[in-house]
């Protein structure tokens, strides 16, 4: 059996700044996973199996800021971690192409948790 820290594992972060309605920040993070999801997939598939059969870990932090999901989006994707950055319709809280959620992985537990380990939960 794996340890838990090479188990995969997927993060949600979205913008505490944004003030999201609790239905839009629900809706947002879906979007984060099933988009990384369907690109892992292609990418990384046993990854992805891995992950589904281990119950599909997925964990939700909050991000102060958009800096702070640019800097870490551009350091998931230096370190070869399946990234996607959700914008917004634009058709009901938000303006369109407002940066909500940066969502990685599935990636192995200890990678993701190198990078995200001074965020708080949402």
């Amino acid at each position: 059996m794996p340890s838990t820290v090479e188990e995969p594992s997927m993060v949600l972060i979205a913008r505490k700044d944004l003030k999201m309605s609790a239905g839009k920040l629900a809706v947002q993070c879906s979007h984060a996973a099933v988009t990384c999801t369907l690109s892992a997939r292609k990418s990384h598939p046993r990854l992805v199996e891995r992950w589904m059969n281990a119950g599909a870990r997925k964990i939700c932090l909050s991000s102060d800021d958009l800096e702070t999901i640019q800097r870490l989006i551009g350091q998931a994707q230096a370190a070869g971690l399946v990234t996607t950055l959700v914008k917004d319709a634009g058709h009901t809280e938000l303006p369109p192409g407002t940066v909500t959620v940066l969502g990685i992985g599935p990636s192995p537990r200890r990678s993701i948790d190198a990078l995200v380990s001074d965020l708080k939960p949402y």
